[in-house]
């Protein structure tokens, strides 16, 4: 893509030849740095980096955007996490003309899920640069030695396959997952869409006393309570649930993709050589994980300098950095870098063939879509706790649902 600067006083009312961007630790911000100096002499611009941790991230944003500070450009975001927020409250710039009147930039590149969720009230307010997509990693020597000849193909076959596996290898858990309850929200969200579900109705109410909820609670529940690790705990994050995977002591693990590398890994994993890959299994609603934007790069409303700083996002997020990102293990959001054979070559065959199953049915989100996400997350979750420790899933939906929907209304108010 060739790009040129347009600095110095442009219809900007404080544009500058330095675009000041805010980034969160992470391989794409360290690849994207690097990367830096060409896009540097292709513009004649300047980019002033600030990069911190993610709780230090958060405190900078809420402290500078609920400021109206100016003296960021482009921001580092998490489209899930603060994006409805940031959107409501006028921090993010409307970036839509701008994507969309971008030829080279190819808008319709990226993914419709992700853009579903860098997208606010028809506007798009961010552009999706990180994915995560679920899929199931299983160990190919239990399946084997169990005698099947494939993974699961649907959840009802998920809790067979485990049931035996489980009873052929004493000390061994059919199936592990995080338990936490607001942890354990993100991954159960797969199970909720497979089932038919979701958190919320298209009439913005609660939906989690849905039928399609009740059983998908149920089910979740169900195989971590029956096929899951002796005596389980009920505050389990990814980690921990993955060290369960990768030590032996589990078959089955539905995860993000983005952390397969701690499962294939020999310095990580005793059983590396042996594990594989798998779309998320279907259930009665079809297979439907999620493919989220992990993170988004915006553009502050109160910066002075937003034509440089949609530059910066326009070359950043293009196609040529994009696939090279990619390349480098860092899922990106548009489908070209996907069917580009170069895109997907330094992924495990079978991990690549998972993420297409993903990118076609995925559901943009992997939480409630709401302001305030942590006290969502807690109520959403603890039918999952309470499915866990064998306590009625059902009545603790509708003790949800109650409680979610008083949220709700609250957010409306």
């Amino acid at each position: 893509m060739t790009l040129s600067a347009c600095g110095g006083g442009g219809e900007d009312s404080g544009a500058s030849d330095t675009v000041r961007v805010t980034l969160v630790n992470h391989v794409w911000t360290e690849n994207i740095r690097k990367a830096l100096p060409e896009f540097e002499q292709q513009t004649g611009l300047k980019v002033e980096v600030t990069q911190l941790g993610e709780d230090q991230l958060s405190d900078q944003y809420n402290v500078k955007l609920n400021a109206g500070s100016d003296d960021i450009d482009v921001m580092m975001y998490r489209p899930l996490q603060e994006g409805r927020l940031f959107a409501k409250n006028g921090y993010l710039a409307d970036l839509t003309d701008k994507a969309k009147d971008s030829a080279d930039f190819d808008f319709a590149d990226f993914q419709d899920a992700p853009v579903s969720a860098t997208t606010y009230e028809e506007k798009v307010v961010g552009i999706p640069i990180i994915t995560e997509q679920q899929v199931l990693y299983y160990r190919k020597d239990l399946l084997e030695k169990s005698g099947f000849s494939a993974p699961p193909q649907t959840l009802d076959e998920l809790k067979a396959q485990a049931t035996k596996i489980q009873a052929d290898n004493p000390g061994v858990a059919g199936f592990v997952a995080r338990t936490g309850k607001a942890a354990a929200v993100t991954q159960f969200s797969s199970f909720l869409y497979s089932f038919g579900g979701d958190f919320v109705d298209e009439a913005g109410n609660s939906a989690v006393n849905s039928e399609a909820a009740k059983q998908a609670y149920a089910f979740y529940g169900g195989l971590l309570r029956e096929q899951g690790p002796a005596n389980i705990s009920t505050d389990m994050s990814w980690s921990e649930a993955m060290a369960i995977f990768t030590q032996g002591q589990a078959a089955f693990y539905p995860e993000a993709n983005s952390l397969y590398a701690n499962a294939t890994d020999p310095s990580k994993s005793r059983v590396s050589e042996n594990v594989g890959f798998a779309p998320f299994p279907a259930g009665p609603a079809g297979s439907k994980p999620y493919n989220i934007p992990s993170w988004g790069l915006a553009i502050n409303e109160a910066s002075g300098n937003q034509t440089n700083a949609w530059k910066f996002i326009e070359w950043a997020a293009g196609k040529e950095q994009s696939l090279e990102q990619q390349k480098a293990g860092t899922p990106g959001a548009r489908a070209s870098v996907f069917e580009n054979p170069e895109g997907t070559s330094t992924y495990p065959e079978d991990m690549a063939q998972a993420i297409t199953v993903s990118l076609a049915n995925g559901v943009g989100h992997d939480r409630p879509v709401v302001e305030r996400v942590a006290q969502a997350r807690e109520i959403v979750g603890q039918p999952i706790v309470d499915a866990i420790t064998g306590r009625d899933a059902a009545a603790s939906a509708d003790t949800a649902h109650e409680a979610f929907q008083k949220f709700l209304d609250d957010e409306a108010r």
